[in-house]
C-alpha cells in the first residue's frame, strides 16, 4: 500500500514500522541534526516503531488515523518542537534507568527547566557528589550503546498501581488513583518500568547527546544544543533564577501541594480554599516586600518585564498599591504605547513583522521621554492604538515629581537597550516576573513552565478576544522564539525576581481550558499540541472556588473579573 513519507510515495508492507521505511528510504542519518526521532501523521505524534498497515477481516488496511491523513507521513527531527520532546522524554528514561541500576533505593526527582537542561534531584545516602555522576554518565552511555528497544505496553491500571506500589513509587500511586481509564501504558526494560506523557525514539541508541552537570544540590540532565544539537547545550550559572525556583519548592511544601494528587485530594476535601487563602497570601507579602525594595532603592522608575501571560500588568498594578502604602504616588505606563505605527515595520526574512522584536518599539522615543520624566520634566508619551495599529494623533501629558515613580511594564523592561547612558542604573529598579512552576504530576513528570503560561494565554485569548485555542497555539511558537531572544537573556540583570504561579491555578485553569481542547479535531495541524496537554489535565480536578479568587490575584488576568482593569 502507499503511503506519503516526506511527501514522497512509498510502497509499505502490513505490519511494516516506520523506521523500518525510514531506513529503506535512505532518511535515517547519523548527525541528530538529520535523524527522525518520531513521526506526525494528521495531528498525531506516533513512535517510529508504529506500524501503520494492519490486517483486518476485509484484509490488510490502513490504520483510520492513516487513512484520515490520506497517508502523509511527516517526520519528526530534532528541530521540531515535538522532536526535541521526544528526545528529552527517552534521555530521561535512560537517565532513571541508570539511576535505578546504580542506587536501587534512591529517590530521583525533576523539577524544572534551567538553561540548557532539566533539574533534578537524587535523594540517597550517602548525598550525591560529582564523582557519583561519573559513574551516573557511565551507565547512561552504557544503555544508550546497547541500543535498548523501547517499546510500550499497556497494563490494567490497577496491574501498574501494584507494580508501583511494589516498588516504592508512592508518587505514581497517588498519581494512578486520579486517572480516568482504567489502563496505563508504559514502557519497560527489565524490572523498570516508567512512562513520561508522550511518544519516545525506537530505542536508546538515540539519545547519545547529553550531559550530567553537578548543580548542588542536585545535577543538571543537559540536553543538546537547539541550533547545532550535535554539541551539547552549555548551562549559564543562574543564580537568581535558581533562587526564585527553590523559593517556589519551599512554598510547595509550606503548603503541602508539590504534585497534583495533592492538589487533588485538596479539591476533593475543600482545603483548597485554604490554599488559595495562603497562596495568596504569600503572593501579596513577595509584593510587598518588593515595594520595600524599591522605596529603600529611592529608584524614581520601576521596569516590569516578562514574558507572555507572566502576570506583568497585574504585578505592575499591584506593586502600584505597595507602593501607594509607603507614601508613593507611582504613575503606571506601558510600553506598548511606544510601539511603532505597524506601517513602517519591517518584514523579517519570513515576510512577518516581528511583533517581539525589540525594534517594534521607538526605543529611541522611550529613552529620551524617561530622561525628561525622571528630571521632572512635563512629557507628551504616546498612546497606541491597537485597533489602527498606529500611534494616537495626541499623546498623553504627564509630569512626576520626587515621590512618583513610575512603574513601566512590558516585555523588553530589562534590555538593556531601554536604558540611555544617562540614566543611572540606580534611579531604576528592575522586576521580572514569570510563572515557573513547580507543581509535578509525579516524581518524573514535570509540568512544563511553557504549558502554563499557554494555558493562561489561551484561557484569555478565549474569555476576551473570542479566539480559539488553535489561535494561539498557531501564534505561540513565534512568541517563545521573541523570548529565547529578547526575554531569557536578560532575566539575572533583574534586582528582584517573582516566580506569578499559583500552585492552585491548574485547578480553575481546566474548568475553562479543557472543552476549548477537546474542540480540535485529529486532523488539526495543532491536534497533537493540544492532546498533550490534555493528558495531564486529565489528571487533574477541576476546583469551583473562583468566589475564593481576590479580585486583584494575578490568575484574575487571565479568567476575568480582575478590578484593576474595570473601567
Amino acid at each position: 500500500m502507499v503511503l506519503y513519507l516526506e511527501g514522497n510515495a512509498v510502497e509499505a508492507a502490513c505490519d511494516e514500522s516506520l523506521l523500518s521505511l525510514v531506513r529503506r528510504e535512505g532518511l535515517d542519518a547519523d548527525t541528530l541534526r538529520q535523524k527522525p526521532l518520531a513521526a506526525q501523521i494528521g495531528g498525531e505524534v506516533y513512535t517510529l516503531n508504529f506500524n501503520p498497515i494492519h490486517k483486518t477481516e476485509q484484509g490488510e488496511e490502513l490504520r483510520s488515523n492513516v487513512k484520515k491523513a490520506g497517508g502523509r507521513v511527516k517526520l519528526l527531527r530534532y528541530s521540531d518542537t515535538m522532536g526535541r520532546r521526544v528526545y528529552e522524554r527517552s534521555l530521561k528514561y535512560v537517565v532513571f534507568m541508570a539511576i535505578r541500576r546504580l542506587w536501587p533505593q534512591a529517590r530521583v526527582m525533576e523539577h524544572y527547566s534551567l538553561g540548557a537542561g532539566v533539574y533534578m534531584t537524587i535523594e540517597k545516602t550517602p548525598s550525591l557528589c560529582e564523582a557519583d555522576l561519573q559513574l551516573l554518565e557511565a551507565e547512561c552511555r552504557g544503555i544508550i550503546q546497547a541500543d535498548l528497544p523501547l517499546l510500550r505496553e499497556r497494563l490494567p491500571i490497577e496491574t501498574a498501581i501494584d507494580f508501583y506500589r511494589g516498588e516504592g513509587f508512592a508518587d505514581k500511586v497517588r498519581l494512578l488513583k486520579w486517572r480516568q481509564f482504567n489502563y496505563f501504558d508504559c514502557y519497560r526494560q527489565e524490572d523498570y518500568l516508567d512512562y513520561f506523557y508522550g511518544e519516545m525514539t525506537p530505542s536508546t541508541g538515540y539519545v547519545h547527546v547529553f550531559g550530567l552537570q553537578f548543580v548542588a544540590p542536585g545535577m543538571l540532565m543537559l540536553l543538546p544544543n537547539d541550533a547545532d544539537p550535535e554539541r551539547l547545550g552549555v548551562y549559564t550559572h543562574s543564580p537568581k533564577l535558581a533562587s526564585v525556583f527553590a523559593q517556589s519548592d519551599n512554598w510547595g511544601r509550606l503548603m503541602r501541594c508539590d504534585t497534583v494528587a495533592e492538589l487533588n485530594a485538596m479539591v476533593q476535601d475543600g482545603s483548597v480554599r485554604e490554599l488559595v487563602r495562603i497562596n495568596e497570601a504569600l503572593h501579596e507579602k513577595s509584593y510587598a516586600q518588593i515595594a520595600d525594595a524599591i522605596v529603600c532603592r529611592g529608584a524614581r522608575a520601576v521596569m516590569v518585564a516578562g514574558p507572555s501571560s507572566s502576570g506583568k500588568t497585574t504585578s505592575a498594578n499591584r506593586l502600584y498599591t505597595h507602593l501607594r502604602v509607603l507614601g508613593k504616588s507611582p504613575v503606571l505606563l506601558s510600553l506598548d504605547n511606544y510601539y511603532v505605527d505597524r506601517d513602517k515595520l519591517l518584514p523579517d526574512e519570513s515576510g512577518e513583522v516581528d511583533l517581539e522584536h525589540i525594534d517594534a518599539l521607538d526605543v529611541a522615543r522611550f529613552n529620551s521621554d524617561l530622561e525628561r520624566l525622571i528630571t521632572g520634566q512635563e512629557v507628551e508619551v504616546p498612546v497606541f492604538d491597537f485597533k489602527t495599529g498606529r500611534r494616537a494623533p495626541q499623546g498623553l501629558r504627564i509630569r512626576v515629581g520626587e515621590d512618583e515613580p513610575l512603574i513601566i511594564e512590558g516585555i523588553h523592561g530589562l534590555n538593556p537597550r531601554m536604558l540611555s547612558p544617562a540614566i543611572h542604573k540606580d534611579s531604576v529598579f528592575r522586576v521580572y516576573v514569570s510563572a515557573l512552576t513547580t507543581l509535578n504530576l509525579d516524581d518524573h513528570n514535570r509540568i512544563r513552565t511553557t504549558d502554563m503560561r499557554l494555558l493562561r494565554r489561551m484561557v484569555r485569548d478565549y474569555e476576551t478576544r473570542g479566539a480559539s485555542v488553535e489561535h494561539t497555539f498557531s501564534m505561540w511558537s513565534s512568541v517563545q522564539k521573541g523570548e529565547r531572544v529578547w526575554i531569557f537573556p536578560f532575566q539575572e540583570e533583574a534586582d528582584a525576581l517573582f516566580n506569578t504561579t499559583l500552585v492552585y491555578e491548574l485547578a480553575v485553569l481546566k474548568k475553562h481550558i479543557f472543552p476549548l481542547l477537546l474542540k480540535v479535531q485529529p486532523e488539526s495541524e495543532y491536534y497533537a499540541d493540544a492532546h498533550g496537554i490534555i493528558k495531564f489535565l486529565n489528571y487533574v480536578q477541576d476546583a469551583d472556588i473562583e468566589d475564593e479568587i481576590p479580585p486583584t490575584s494575578i490568575l484574575r488576568e487571565f479568567i476575568g473579573g480582575n478590578t484593576f482593569y474595570r473601567e
